[in-house]
């Protein structure tokens, strides 16, 4: 099974392509949007498209021998957007999309994204990067772990996990995790998703500072907009949707955004019945009305 990009063609009904006009995909991933940009800014569209993980940069190699000039790849995370724009001498942007979901191609590798798969505790979507998983998980002190699983996996059961986790270290893989995971919460609780969800969640957005870096991202985004340009957000969680959400709201009361849809756009049965990696995403887009004032 390949990775579907999600909410596509909600997306492009809200940002509308042209030629001619420069679009940032801040998170390639399988490619998705950024081939579906490209082919709807024809002849002269370009898009330039951020992936902190090197092999999704590999794996659009083959778009860049289609599309030539056309597509700009960068390995980088979206948080040194101005910096990269900078760098190629762009001031400004006419959109941008995020879609900050982990694609199938990570969940189905043997980088510990997914509990589905018996895999080393790694999770870093950047490998240059030195925090794993398993560092967080066999060295930090306990009560360092039971707070990011109480704050980024909003986990009712942090203290319990964290308290079971030190004690049964050292864990060494995700099916062990897992495992000790499902085996700490309570038999009675009724979830709809595995018990292990939560925590992998919080670890995987620890180690590749994702909260952090869509702050950053956004604003930069929004900063580096046209006015004119929309920047659209598809998150997947409460966390993310909760930044993106406070940030249009910010600047929208500052007269520089105008929020397209006040209630997230979501994917339609059909949608998720043929992928079900959409089913918690929601995709929230904005207008730039006003530029920003730098005084």
């Amino acid at each position: 099974m390949k990775h579907k990009s999600v909410l596509t063609k909600e997306l492009m009904a809200i940002i509308q392509p042209e030629s001619g006009k420069l679009y940032v995909d801040m998170t390639l991933g399988a490619a998705g949007h950024t081939k579906k940009l490209l082919e709807m800014s024809s002849p002269d569209g370009k898009v330039i498209a951020f992936d902190k993980d090197i092999e999704a940069i590999k794996n659009a190699e083959k778009l860049k021998e289609i599309y030539k000039d056309r597509l700009i790849l960068i390995n980088s995370d979206f948080s040194k957007l101005e910096e990269h724009l900078d760098r190629l001498g762009i001031n400004r942007v006419d959109g941008v999309i995020f879609d900050l979901g982990v694609s199938l191609d990570q969940l189905k590798s043997d980088r510990g994204f997914s509990f589905n798969i018996d895999a080393p505790l790694d999770m870093r979507m950047d490998r240059n990067k030195p925090l794993t998983a398993e560092v967080i998980v066999n060295h930090w002190d306990m009560e360092e772990i039971e707070k990011i699983l109480r704050l980024y996996g909003e986990e009712k059961f942090s203290k319990r996990i964290a308290k079971q986790i030190v004690k049964m270290r050292p864990i060494k893989s995700t099916k062990q995790l897992a495992e000790l995971v499902e085996n700490t919460i309570p038999r009675n609780v009724s979830t709809k998703i595995h018990p292990a969800t939560r925590t992998f969640q919080a670890l995987r957005i620890v180690v590749n500072d994702e909260l952090e870096s869509l702050q950053i991202g956004l604003k930069a985004a929004i900063k580096r907009l046209n006015v004119g340009g929309t920047v659209c957000v598809i998150s997947f969680h409460s966390l993310e949707d909760r930044i993106v959400k406070q940030t249009f709201r910010s600047y929208k009361q500052k007269g520089i955004l105008r929020v397209i849809n006040k209630k997230p756009i979501r994917p339609t049965q059909s949608e998720i019945r043929n992928n079900r990696q959409a089913r918690s995403a929601k995709l929230r887009c904005a207008l730039k009305i006003k530029e920003e004032d730098d005084r």
